[in-house]
């Protein structure tokens, strides 16, 4: 069966796709990526396709032109599957958050994928594609890529072009991969990295050939265990996964040191406190004027903005609009925005410490295996709860990759995470094949 034939035979049950391509529509060209399949999230841009960010505000709305991380897929070689679901403008942890209905994890289909990428984070576990592209702001790559097993990829923020993704938060947001294998992660990602003249964000420091790290012998390289990431709420069998990694890297001839990111514990609070600021300012441009959704019947031009709005997006987007308006307001700006940025800092000093001590750090993705739906849908708190490990790295703009080490009791994966200083991919992957365990292949399909 190929890729795209699963992922129409599937998708009624999963829900993972938007939109399916005919084969011949994104045809591909021939380049080193031939014969590569790719599902793209739908908050990325594709030429006269969908773009609905999952979500009613853009359900009519088609784009004009293509994300440069896309085209630069397509140039290489690769076809394109079709357009992923995902949370409705990446503001999401299950994938419970899109308007077009939930994605359904194959490993349970009473349990969440992960969000906000999880329509790619199924479409790759299931063989869908070889690779599916998400975004991650906090997580939303590494998080559901730990709960569908497979490897998740967030380069350094600036790595890859932004050009065509539509923003949630400009500062955070980062385009990433998931794959079943390292090798197709790291062939896709030195095809999209580099600099782009249509994205000042974009580095110009060179990329790397990350395949080649595959081969790289690790013994010597000294790794993290920050303190902070191992304290109470992390279920047993994440744990003794995580612990399993660890002594594998041992065995591979590492140093285990012990570190400290101390500022961990303001993380998920100075998180959602930049990330809502970046949202209220980047949504203003959905006004039910330009393009998208316009209520009908409306008066006046304040009616038009408050009845599309209301009508087009969904509670958790219009939370986090909320928050972000509320602490950028004159009488709040000094005592959130801009203390948070304060705090970002010393966030991102913790690491740089941190990486004078190791190479490279380790930690659990995610503090338990995937949840049932409807469990923390009612208590955005617990549900942001779920970020406590991998928001970090967003924050800090430092490179993280999940990697799939095993199944828990249950028989759910779990992953670990690897993180290292800004720009050193090829250390992700050089440590990740130590681990990696490909439990895709005990998935039924």
């Amino acid at each position: 069966m190929t890729t795209l034939e699963r992922a129409r035979s599937k998708n009624a049950e999963l829900n993972c796709f938007l939109e399916i391509f005919e084969e011949d529509r994104y045809a591909a060209r021939q380049g080193s990526l031939s014969g590569m399949s790719v599902a793209v999230k739908d908050v990325l841009a594709l030429k006269d396709a969908r773009l609905t960010c999952g979500s009613k505000f853009l359900e009519p709305f088609q784009s004009l032109y293509t994300a440069a991380c896309v085209q630069r897929l397509m140039d290489a070689g690769a076809s394109i599957v079709g357009k992923t679901n995902m949370d409705e403008f990446a503001m999401g942890s299950s994938n419970e958050n899109s308007a077009y209905g939930p994605v359904l994890n194959p490993w349970d289909t009473t349990r969440v994928p992960g969000g906000s990428s999880g329509g790619s984070a199924v479409a790759a576990a299931i063989g869908a594609c070889t690779v599916a592209l998400g975004t991650d702001t906090g997580g939303s790559i590494r998080q559901p890529a730990a709960f569908c097993g497979v490897v998740g990829m967030k380069p350094t923020y600036g790595r890859i072009s932004r050009y065509g993704l539509t923003a949630f938060a400009s500062s955070f947001d980062t385009v990433g991969t998931f794959s079943r294998t390292l090798e197709d992660t790291a062939r896709a990602l030195e095809v999209m990295s580099g600099f782009d003249e249509m994205d000042s964000t974009s580095s110009r420091v060179p990329v790397e050939k990350y395949s080649n790290a595959l081969s790289r012998d690790v013994a010597g390289l000294r790794i993290g265990i920050p303190k902070e990431y191992f304290g109470e709420g992390i279920e047993p069998d994440v744990r003794r996964l995580v612990e399993e990694s660890k002594a594998k890297l041992q065995k591979a001839g590492c140093t285990i040191v012990d570190v400290s990111l101390p500022h961990s514990k303001y993380c998920v609070a100075d998180y959602y406190i930049l990330t809502t600021a970046e949202a209220s300012s980047n949504l203003a441009r959905f006004d039910g004027i330009r393009y998208g959704r316009r209520a009908q019947g409306v008066t006046s031009l304040e009616d038009t903005y408050r009845k599309s709005r209301s009508e087009g997006f969904g509670r958790e987007v219009k939370r986090r609009i909320m928050l972000g308006t509320y602490v950028l307001s004159s009488g709040y700006y000094d005592a959130y925005y801009t203390r948070a940025q304060k705090v970002r800092r010393l966030i991102t000093q913790d690491f740089g410490i941190a990486f004078g001590e190791c190479d490279a750090l380790l930690t659990p993705t995610t503090p338990t295996t995937a949840f049932k739906f409807g469990e923390k849908v009612s208590d955005p708190l617990a549900m942001y709860l779920n970020d406590i490990f991998t928001v970090s790295a967003n924050i800090a703009g430092v490179p993280a990759m999940s990697v799939p080490v095993g199944l828990d009791s249950n028989g759910l994966p779990v992953g670990a995470q690897l993180i290292t200083k800004h720009f050193d991919e090829s250390t992700l992957f050089a440590l990740a094949k130590e681990i990696h365990v490909r439990v895709t292949d005990q998935l039924p399909l």
